[in-house]
């Protein structure tokens, strides 16, 4: 069985498998640990001419976050003025801010944006190799892994949000790809940092997955492939082999996984397989694997189910976890969703799913872009995403 894969940061489970079962990507070298000793600046900001700052951030419940400032383009100018707005950057899951940097300068969004007058902050989620401090906990401690996605939305977002604001003493456009999306979709339903943002636009945005096409992430979920790892023990999930291994080639016996990038993510029409970039595999909560299968079973934006009326009871006060409400997200929230027709995670029906939540939305503060040839990857590694999708995101924030 041979795995062929160019993709990094989707959201589901299977594609974890697939990486720790010995999936690499083609187009990206995989960082060596001695990497890690420099940060994200000095390994690819500031490598090409761009003036960069490193920052930490702790949340409400411990866990230290790395986040980057690219406060200028290549001009240079004068580091802080009115006139650059701040924008937050927010990766999908398995990723990292590299996600924005990986491409060459003129089209990686992260230095796109610092280019045309925009103050650029780039977040790394909790687990990632740069995120990976605590107040007390290391991450060999079974607690540090603790999480879903609903802490991402309920701790590492409003975080980051107000670090932010309180360094610029601005509201915050907001950029976010995939899991990135569906951070804000449960930040903003909840009325989370709403005070802080000036506008969002979402990328491959992921809300509704109940009508998900991907062959193999439906496996994944209908075997309760990350349920099973979660019952051997296994909290933290990160690429590299282990168990995984032979509950992914069980799957690919019956699906055929040579074409990972077209079975999973869809047939990505735009990136350059031929380019050499940097990009690594970042680790995650076996939990948050778990919530996002159960997303895909039930077709359900909701917290994290505990699987019993009495565990969900001692969380929630109720025996089923609670939904975000989508219809709550302010009518007069300037809304970017920028998708595609090939997108197989971020699936077209689904994203119509939530296009229909926002129906009350003010129609002059939604915008929607559709790509019928993108597929979930050309959102951010495409070579001609800055005409199609770059320029029309900051057309928009520039009107907000």
């Amino acid at each position: 069985m041979v795995f062929k894969t160019a993709t990094s940061l989707i959201l589901l489970p299977l594609l974890f498998a697939v990486l720790a079962a010995g999936g690499r990507t083609n187009i990206y070298r995989i960082l060596e640990s001695s990497d890690y000793a420099d940060g994200i600046c000095q390994l690819m900001v500031e490598t090409h001419g761009y003036s960069c700052e490193e920052h930490k951030v702790t949340t409400e419940d411990g866990y230290i976050l790395s986040l980057q400032r690219i406060p200028t383009g290549r001009s240079g100018g004068k580091r802080k003025s009115p006139a650059k707005p701040p924008v937050l950057l927010q990766h999908g899951l398995m990723s990292d801010a590299l996600t924005w940097l990986a491409m060459s300068p003129d089209e990686s969004l992260g230095f796109i944006l610092a280019d045309n007058g925009f103050d650029v902050w780039l977040a790394n989620v909790r687990g990632t190799n740069y995120s990976s401090g605590h107040t007390s906990l290391s991450p060999n401690d079974p607690e540090f892994w603790d999480w879903s996605w609903d802490e991402l939305v309920a701790y590492d977002l409003p975080a980051t949000f107000k670090y932010v604001y309180g360094q610029t003493g601005q509201q915050l456009h907001y950029v976010g790809h995939s899991l990135g999306t569906l951070m804000a979709f449960g930040a903003f339903s909840r009325h989370e940092v709403l005070s802080m943002v000036r506008s969002a636009a979402l990328l491959s945005p992921i809300a509704y997955m109940g009508q998900m096409p991907s062959p193999l992430a439906r496996a994944a979920a209908d075997i309760f492939l990350a349920e099973a790892l979660y019952w051997l023990g296994l909290n933290e999930f990160a690429p590299g082999g282990g168990p995984v291994s032979k509950l992914i080639a069980d799957i690919c016996t019956t699906i055929d996984c040579s074409n990972l990038e077209n079975v999973i993510t869809g047939p990505n029409c735009c990136m350059n397989s031929s380019r050499s970039n940097l990009n690594h595999q970042q680790p995650t909560a076996t939990k948050n694997m778990v919530h996002l299968a159960q997303m895909i079973r039930k077709g359900k934006i909701a917290m994290y189910d505990y699987g019993n009326d009495d565990d969900n009871n001692k969380h929630y006060g109720q025996g089923t976890p609670p939904e975000y409400n989508m219809t709550s997200i302010p009518n007069d929230l300037p809304l970017f969703l920028g998708y595609g027709g090939k997108d197989l995670l971020s699936d077209v029906n689904d994203v119509q799913t939530l296009i229909g939540t926002l129906s009350d939305h003010d129609p002059d503060k939604l915008v929607l872009l559709y790509r019928e040839d993108y597929a979930h990857l050309d959102f951010v590694y495409g070579v001609n995403a800055k005409q199609v999708v770059y320029n029309p995101l900051m057309a928009f924030f520039k009107l907000n």
